[in-house]
């Protein structure tokens, strides 16, 4: 397995790009390989690698905010899924980094890679697996994202180190591509402003490749491709969560104008969404900045143009957040090719803010919603009893590959990440089939 073969992998046959700030050591895969076809570069193979996986494909029937085929009973709300969040994070990321100076290919490689570990029913899924694998180092789907990386997705096998089994080293990507797509680069328990926090970025037995990857970066930083794409993905999330919940007919924009429904807004971006120390005046006025664009949609009833406003709107959003950060970076670091650790995204505080507010809104009025939480308590009982089936029956009900990492593992914590695995690469879909197959049919 990844992390368990080789120390120092060797350095790729060509720089990604030889007129530009990358070296050699971030073109460096774990197992070496020649190139297929010259002329192309170390991300743009990355890149093809990602977007060709299972893995990518999977979450295409993975909750994003709402079940995949989910329908409005007003309209067809045609909600994004994890795949379609994730193509529009990368359309975001490689824009963005394109202007900042970033190599596109490797901003869009850690875009489409961000959620490949998410599990089945979302966060929701992640928190039943947390507590199911508390006691084999727990589950977080960003490091989940970094295992099936480097271990799970099956790509390219390399022989191990010692032994000369051939093992999997998963899709094999390049330094920089593993570590751009590393959202939160702590093991769990380490995160330096916040050590009880349950976001973290690699498991214990994934250590080895962590510490190859980050070889040379500072501790607990980003490199700055993933910054581009940690704001990215929050730009691209709260704004189509947004559309999707107006789309779907949840989200009266009128009610932003009354006091009650403000106070509720105010209280939950403070609660969850703002940076820390953030008073309900500032998400009021970021609120009313919004409020305020002649874009901004004070209605909406499904109709074609209603639709089209919707989506000039979402645009809108899009590159004011984004030009916001363009322009904050660029005043700070000058207009130079800013890469890997050579700068910090700077984002203002009025666009985090904004963001904040929008995170809330469909938090408030799809997430929150009484039928959406009766459909959430139903999937963790799912992921509940499905993990505790294939715990007591395993290596019965694994797919193939996980039988044979199951039999091959050294004790009870190992036996135990790997059912978390098999769950963790489930659809929405799959999980239910596995679900009726392994416990209601006992």
């Amino acid at each position: 397995m990844a992390g368990n073969h080789r120390s120092d992998a060797p350095a790729a046959h060509h720089t990604p790009d030889p007129d530009g700030p990358y070296d050699e050591s971030d073109a460096e895969r774990w197992a070496p390989e020649p190139d297929k076809r010259p002329g192309r570069t170390a991300f743009q193979r990355d890149r093809a690698r990602v977007l060709h996986s299972a893995a990518l494909r999977r979450l295409a029937g993975k909750t994003q905010v709402v079940t995949p085929g989910a329908r409005s009973s007003d309209w067809d709300a045609t909600p994004r899924t994890r795949l379609t969040h994730s193509l529009e994070c990368a359309q975001v990321g490689r824009e963005l980094g394109a202007a900042l100076g970033c190599d596109p290919d490797l901003v869009e490689t850690a875009c489409l890679a961000h959620d490949l570990g998410h599990p089945p029913f979302g966060h929701n899924g992640e928190q039943v697996l947390n507590e199911f694998a508390h006691d084999c180092g727990g589950f977080e789907g960003n490091a989940q994202s970094l295992r099936l990386l480097t271990r799970i997705e099956p790509k390219r096998f390399a022989p191990e180190e010692g032994t000369g089994e051939l093992v999997s080293v998963g899709l094999n990507l390049t330094r920089a591509a593993l570590d751009a797509a590393t959202k939160y680069p702590w093991p769990r328990g380490e995160r330096p402003d916040d050590p009880e926090s349950p976001k973290f970025g690699v498991y214990e037995d994934d250590r080895p490749v962590f510490a190859w990857l980050r070889r040379g970066a500072r501790q607990h930083r980003q490199c700055f491709e993933a910054q581009v794409m940690d704001w990215s993905d929050d730009v691209a999330y709260s704004v189509h969560d947004f559309e999707d919940g107006l789309h779907a007919g949840h989200l009266d924009p009128n009610l932003l104008l009354a006091d009650a429904e403000r106070q509720e807004v105010f209280a939950t971006a403070v609660d969850r969404y703002a940076p820390a120390g953030t008073e309900p005046d500032e998400i009021a006025e970021a609120l009313d900045r919004l409020l305020e664009q002649e874009w901004w949609p004070h209605g909406y009833d499904g109709s074609a143009v209603a639709q089209a406003r919707l989506k000039d709107a979402t645009s809108q959003l899009i590159g004011r957040f984004c030009l916001a950060a363009e322009a904050a970076t660029r005043q700070a670091y000058g207009s130079g090719r800013l890469t890997r650790y050579s700068a910090e995204l700077v984002v203002p505080r009025e666009a985090r803010l904004e963001c904040a507010v929008l995170k809330a809104l469909a938090d408030l009025y799809v997430i929150q919603r009484a039928d959406q939480e009766q459909v959430r308590a139903q999937q963790r009982v799912v992921v509940t009893e499905l993990a505790e089936a294939l715990a007591a029956n395993a290596p019965d009900g694994l797919d193939p590959m996980f039988r044979a990492l199951y039999a091959a593992a050294p004790d009870e914590p190992a036996r135990k990440r790997v059912v978390v695995d098999q769950i963790a690469s489930l659809t929405d879909a799959s999980a239910l089939n596995l679900h009726a197959r392994l416990v209601r049919r006992r």
